[in-house]
């Protein structure tokens, strides 16, 4: 099971760091993901980390958010996060964590799914 928290609303221009934790699996073999719907919207790839973390993980991010988001994960915790810098209101929405035994930016690659945090970010 994933557990994602940390959304709230903020103002454009503020930060914000979303978690995730996983319980009930072996979180150290999982690439892990977010994603993010916005209404009416498809739920669409924000970032993604391999199973590896640390200096030499494999990460990738959507066009939109690079250089502003940063994933991570520390598995001493089993948790990853998504550290949200420079929000912007088109980055407003649910946003997803997922655990997927590839690492892929497609969500369909992920069989497990967190309940949602909403982030909403005023102009």
């Amino acid at each position: 099971q994933l557990q994602a928290s940390g959304g709230g609303l903020v103002q454009a221009g503020a930060s914000l760091r979303l978690s995730c934790v996983i319980s009930g699996r072996t979180f150290r073999t999982y690439a892990m993901g977010w994603f993010r719907q916005a209404p009416g919207k498809e739920r669409e790839f924000v970032a993604a980390i391999d199973w590896r973390g640390g200096w030499n993980a494999r990460k990738g991010y959507a066009d939109s958010v690079t250089g502003r988001f940063t994933i991570s994960r520390d598995t001493a915790k089993n948790t990853v996060y998504l550290q949200m810098n420079s929000l912007k209101p088109e980055d407003t929405a649910v946003y997803y964590c997922a655990a997927s035994d590839t690492y892929s930016s497609a969500s369909l690659a992920y069989d497990v799914w967190g309940q949602g945090t909403q982030v909403t970010v005023s102009s």
